[in-house]
């Protein structure tokens, strides 16, 4: 199997894990110096996405008071988030097995 047909087949998949894995570790009480909100770049300075990330960091932590206090949407993000990726794991496309010759 090509490694293009690889990046298009997992990519979602993996990019979704990632990003879980990176707000896990990232500290929300930090400050952050970078952005990749589009409203924020174009010097909007309120933005109805902003805070989900500390909200997913948060409840890694199991600061849910906290978390909620962040954005009230994060939980249903998280879960949203985390259905999606079960439904990406779980498709037949996704089947980590070795292919068949």
């Amino acid at each position: 199997m090509s490694i293009k047909k690889i990046f298009n087949r997992y990519f979602e998949l993996i990019f979704w894990i990632v990003a879980l894995i990176c707000l896990a570790f990232t500290n929300p009480a930090g400050q952050s110096h970078f952005s990749l909100c589009p409203l924020k770049l174009l010097g909007i300075t309120w933005c109805p996405g902003c805070g989900l990330g500390h909200v997913i960091s948060y409840l890694f932590r199991g600061y849910v008071k906290s978390s909620f206090q962040a954005h009230w949407l994060g939980m249903p993000v998280l879960l949203l988030l985390l259905y999606r990726i079960y439904t990406l794991a779980i498709n037949k496309q996704y089947k980590f097995t070795a292919p068949r010759r």
